[in-house]
């Protein structure tokens, strides 16, 4: 039990973590590719705040999809080991 908390804990930090960063990133190269405004003096940083904005509210459902993954190795490692044979 321990185990599972600790890959728990570990894969849902790391969705926190990851999660934001890879949502920014990808945000950023499509908001630069898509909109020509962006970037530019007269921009006054709109695209970046609303790219910030929307990293910052990824952050949870990035710790969700971490807790989930680690809960489906779990179960799926679980299921793939066979069940001990029977003493009579």
């Amino acid at each position: 039990m321990l185990g599972l908390t600790l890959k728990i804990l570990g894969f849902g930090l790391l969705g926190f973590v990851v999660t934001p960063f890879v949502v920014g990133i990808v945000a950023l190269a499509l908001a630069y590719s898509l909109d020509s405004r962006c970037g530019t003096p007269g921009d006054s940083g709109g695209c970046e705040m609303g790219i910030a904005s929307l990293a910052i509210a990824s952050a949870l459902p990035g710790l969700a999809i971490g807790i989930g993954v680690a809960l489906y190795l779990h179960f799926r490692r679980k299921r793939a080991t066979p069940p001990a044979p029977r003493r009579p």
